[in-house]
């Protein structure tokens, strides 16, 4: 069993770490960002150094007391509180934020966990050079929670997914042992690969604290287009158009619905839409050019191309930075609308890329045989990587449709497993996916990661009850 924080204990960390650790227990380290779930802290603990961390992870292994860890608070599967135990310490990254080195010549940069993924980004533009994961929270999200989720965003198509752009890593084991590999090599076989373990991990076979990242010369041009496809059988033309005709400039493939505009229009009327009339489908389509010639004129050729093949009649190419980023916004923007309309069930999925128009006309007339909603699927096209929500019909509140929303997310899961898919794409696994893990996930593998957990965390303490059922491990 595990222990609640006790005087104790406190008492005990108290001599341990020094004062400026220890935080109020504030809303925040207990809230997710849909507030639709709360979790439940006895201490938060804000170390400064990975010694700090190791020396909090003792003493909570040797107490047997559960320890959450927290990055940005941006998680969208629970995975960064817990509702189950009555006083677990959660471990806050935030004042690990030093940016220990930046190598452009190497193409590295070492930063602690706690750093903001948008001052990651930052210091590597300072360089010259560019740290490409970028997601909606980057403002707010930690590099040490995009590491442990191993978040996705919009440039995988390019540059993969955090996974791809880690060399190495800092980090804690639920014994407090320090692993320290952080030397950029991109060749390294000595031992086993902790690193690739530990990323998507989701704090429950660690604590991240540092990391060797991967830079990329910032390309010498960018453009972005909107284009309009009639469905999403052009969109995936369109998309094999793209990655013929512009090869490895190609950075990002967003697919747009028609109800993700029309939720913008209904929720932020000021956001300025750039087509008179709603479009069925939009693509967006973004590149980056090292050289030879501009990305304007690529992605200007590649419409005249798609115009050609009959793929889409109209389109807009951005001609200024200012253009390209309000292209972006629009996209950026549709997760707010959503928030604002409150969907039913939300579901972050992944389908084979070569499948997604087929799931796209069947999910609506499985969906049909539980009620009528609307749809909003919208989402990274070019990796596969779909947002596909159900919302209650127009004129009709969010509340009256509650009850169905584990029904339609059954729907949607099992449809997904059916066409080769995964239920968790981006977003991890957290608490709030540990069953869909249990019923769709690979026998063989679930055994091999008990074991895994089991060896690594034999008393159960690092983020129990996330990724894995609870009963699933040794306590």
């Amino acid at each position: 069993m595990l222990n609640p924080v006790t005087q104790a204990f406190t008492e005990n960390l108290r001599q341990l770490l020094p004062v400026e650790a220890f935080r109020p227990v504030e809303p925040r380290y207990l809230e997710e960002t849909r507030g639709k779930y709360h979790g439940r802290a006895g201490l938060v603990i804000a170390p400064e150094t990975v010694e700090e961390v190791s020396a909090l992870v003792i003493a909570c292994n040797e107490a047997r007391v559960p320890l959450i860890p927290y990055g940005g608070g941006t998680g969208l599967v629970s995975g960064q509180l817990t509702e189950e135990f009555d006083a677990p310490v959660v471990l806050s990254l935030e004042r690990m934020r030093t940016v220990r080195e930046v190598d452009p010549a190497g193409g590295t940069m070492v930063v602690e966990a706690g750093v903001i993924l948008q001052d990651v980004q930052a210091a590597a533009e300072a360089v010259g050079m560019i740290f490409p994961l970028s997601l909606a929270s980057e403002g707010s999200a930690r590099i040490g929670g995009c590491l442990a989720t191993n978040a996705g965003g919009v440039n995988v198509i390019r540059y993969g997914n955090t996974r791809d752009l880690c060399l190495g890593l800092e980090a804690v084991l639920p014994t407090g042992e320090i692993v320290r590999r952080l030397s950029g090599l991109r060749k390294d076989n000595l031992g086993y690969d902790l690193r690739n373990l530990l990323i998507g991990s989701e704090g429950t076979l660690g604590v991240i604290t540092a990391a060797s990242l991967k830079l990329f010369p910032q390309p010498a041009s960018r453009a972005t287009a909107l284009i309009q496809v009639a469905s999403p059988t052009e969109a995936l033309r369109l998309l094999d158009l793209a990655r013929k005709h512009v090869g490895d400039s190609l950075s990002a493939f967003e697919l747009i619905s028609r109800q993700a505009i029309e939720f913008q229009i209904e929720t932020m009327p000021d956001l300025r839409q750039p087509f008179d009339t709603v479009p069925e489908w939009l693509c967006l389509i973004d590149l980056g050019r090292s050289s030879g010639g501009s990305a304007e004129d690529l992605l200007m050729s590649l419409f005249e191309t798609a115009v050609e093949a009959g793929l889409t009649e109209d389109g807009l190419i951005s001609q200024s930075e200012t253009q390209r980023r309000e292209f972006w916004n629009l996209r950026e923007m549709i997760p707010e609308a959503n928030r604002r309309i409150g969907s039913i069930s939300s579901h972050d999925i992944s389908i084979p890329i070569a499948r997604i128009p087929e799931f796209i006309e069947a999910a609506p007339n499985e969906l049909a045989k539980v009620g009528d909603f609307r749809i909003n699927v919208f989402g990274h096209l070019g990796d596969g990587n779909l947002h596909y929500n159900a919302y209650a019909p127009a004129g009709h509140m969010r509340a009256d449709f509650v009850h169905l929303t584990n029904t339609i997310k059954r729907c949607v899961h099992d449809l997904t497993h059916e066409f080769g898919g995964s239920v968790s794409a981006e977003h991890g696994v957290g608490r709030l996916k540990v069953e869909d893990q249990d019923r769709y996930g690979d026998p063989g593998l679930l055994v091999a990661m008990r074991a895994i957990k089991a060896a690594l965390d034999p008393n159960g303490i690092m983020n129990p009850g996330a990724v894995l059922a609870r009963q699933g491990v040794t306590q």
